[in-house]
C-alpha cells in the first residue's frame, strides 16, 4: 500500500546487511508475522545474498495468540513443551543473527485476562531464561518494523486502512533513514557516529548519579555503576567483529544503573504498550530502589502484576537519553509500539540489565554481573519519562554537577 518495491528492496536490504549484518556461514533465525509472508521473503533472500547458511521462520499471528489465551488453559499455556527446549539448545549451538519484524496490533489481547497473561509469561520466561542468557552478547540480532492495517489503524483511526498504512509506513521509513532517493547506509554511519560521540562525552565525565526532574512530578535520582559505559546505536559482536545495530530505529544513549539503588517518582509521559494491552497515565515511585508504588489511570493490574514478575522487576535495568528533537519524536504520533516510543524521549526500563555495559561484561556469567550492579529479571520494559521541560544533571564523585539535559535535549 503506497510503497515500490524498490524502497521494499532497500528496507530489507538495510535491515540484513546494515541492521543484523548476516556473515557468511550465519544461520539466520527470522520471526515475523504470517500477514507479513512476502516482505519475509525478501528479507530471506537479502539474508542468502549476503552469504547465509541457512535461514529458519517462527511465523507469528496474532489472531492464533488471542485465541490461545482466550480458550485454552492457563497450565497448557505455561507449559515449555520438550521440543520447544530443543529449539532453544540449538539456538545456543548456532547463535543465528535473529531479525525480529514487528507489526502487532496493539490491542490483540483487549479482553484477555491480565492474570493469565502475566502468569504465562513468567512461567515460561523462567524455563528459557537459561537458554536466553547464554546467547547473550555472542550473537548479532534486529528488530525493525512492518505495519500491519490493524496497527496502523490504531496509529491514526481517523483514516481509511489504505491511508493508514501509507501514513505509518511514511513515519517507519523516515525513521530508519530509507528514502527513494537517498543512501540509507551512509545516512546509518552519520547517526550512529553521532551517537558513540555523544556516549563518549558521557563515559568522560564519570558521573555516579543522574538526577531527573520534570514539573509533571517527575522528581529521581538513580546511582550510576562506575565502570559501566554509556553505549549507543551499534554493537559489535566479540565472537566474530561484525558491527551490527540491535534497533532500527534508535535515537538512544543508554547504560544499566546500579540495582536497587534509586530514590523517587518517574511519570510515564507516553503509553506503555506490554504483552499487546495499554498500560496509560502512568507513574511509579521507587524507595530503596526498588519500585514500592504505582499509579495507572489504564491497566493499573497490568502494572502491578509486570512490576511483581519476579525479584528483579521492581528495580532498574537501564536508564536512556533520548533528545524531544528524535525523528521518531518528530513524527507526532504515538507508535504504540516500544521500538518506535522508546526512542522518540528519555526512557528508564524496568527488569534486566546490560552486562555488556561493563569491561568484559560479555564473558561475565549473570551472577557475576550482579555482584557489580547489573540487575536480572526475566522482563526488560521501557517506558519514557522524556517530558518537554525534562531536566537530567549528572553527579561527580566530588558533589559537583553538570547539565545533561534541558527541556527535554542535550543541554
Amino acid at each position: 500500500m503506497g510503497v515500490s518495491n524498490e524502497i521494499l528492496q532497500k528496507y530489507a536490504e538495510l535491515i540484513v546487511r546494515t541492521g543484523v549484518n548476516v556473515q557468511p556461514g550465519q544461520v539466520v533465525q527470522l520471526t515475523v508475522s504470517v500477514e507479513q509472508h512476502a516482505f519475509a521473503a525478501l528479507v530471506m533472500e537479502e539474508c542468502y545474498k549476503a552469504g547465509a547458511k541457512k535461514v529458519n521462520v517462527d511465523w507469528t499471528y496474532d489472531v492464533q495468540s488471542r485465541l490461545n489465551y482466550l480458550y485454552a488453559e492457563q497450565e497448557t499455556l505455561a507449559r515449555v513443551l520438550p521440543w520447544e527446549e530443543a529449539k532453544m539448545k540449538q539456538v545456543v549451538e548456532d547463535l543465528p543473527c535473529r531479525i525480529y519484524i514487528a507489526s502487532e496490533d496493539p490491542d490483540a489481547m483487549n479482553g484477555v485476562d491480565p492474570q493469565k497473561l502475566s502468569s504465562v509469561m513468567q512461567a515460561r520466561a523462567t524455563i528459557l531464561k537459561p537458554y536466553r542468557n547464554a546467547i547473550d552478547g555472542k550473537h548479532q540480532w534486529v528488530i525493525a518494523a512492518y505495519p500491519s492495517v490493524k496497527w496502523a489503524r490504531k496509529c491514526f483511526p481517523d483514516c481509511a486502512d489504505e491511508e493508514a498504512v501509507s501514513r505509518l509506513w511514511d513515519a517507519i521509513l523516515k525513521t530508519v533513514r530509507v528514502q527513494a532517493d537517498n543512501n540509507p547506509v551512509a545516512e546509518w554511519k552519520k547517526h550512529t557516529d553521532f551517537i558513540e560521540n555523544k556516549a563518549a562525552w558521557l563515559n568522560a565525565q564519570g558521573f555516579t548519579s543522574l538526577r531527573y526532574h520534570s514539573a509533571n512530578g517527575t522528581d529521581f535520582t538513580v546511582n550510576l555503576i562506575p565502570e559501566a559505559r554509556w553505549e549507543g546505536a551499534g554493537v559489535t559482536n566479540p565472537l566474530n567483529g561484525a558491527f551490527y545495530i540491535p534497533n532500527m530505529p534508535t535515537e538512544e544513549i543508554f547504560t544499566s544503573p546500579v540495582a536497587g539503588q534509586c530514590e523517587g517518582t518517574l511519570v510515564a509521559v507516553k503509553p506503555l504498550s506490554w504483552n499487546s494491552q495499554l498500560i496509560e497515565d502512568f507513574s511509579i515511585t521507587f524507595k530503596d530502589g526498588k519500585a514500592v508504588s504505582c499509579r495507572a489511570g489504564k491497566g493499573q493490574e497490568l502494572l502491578e502484576r509486570m512490576i511483581h514478575m519476579d525479584e528483579g522487576a521492581c528495580m532498574l535495568g537501564e536508564v536512556a537519553l533520548v533528545p524531544k528533537e528524535s525523528p521518531v519524536n518528530q513524527c507526532g504520533f504515538l507508535f504504540y509500539e516500544t521500538l518506535f516510543d522508546e526512542n522518540a524521549c528519555c526512557h528508564c526500563a524496568l527488569g534486566m540489565g546490560f552486562k555488556e555495559v561493563l569491561p568484559g561484561g560479555d564473558d561475565l556469567t549473570m551472577e557475576q554481573a550482579k555482584e557489580k550492579g547489573i540487575n536480572d529479571s526475566i522482563i526488560h520494559v521501557d517506558f519514557m519519562v522524556g517530558a518537554d521541560d525534562l531536566s537530567i544533571d549528572g553527579v561527580r564523585p566530588d558533589g559537583s554537577t553538570e547539565a545533561i539535559f534541558r527541556n527535554g535535549t542535550w543541554a
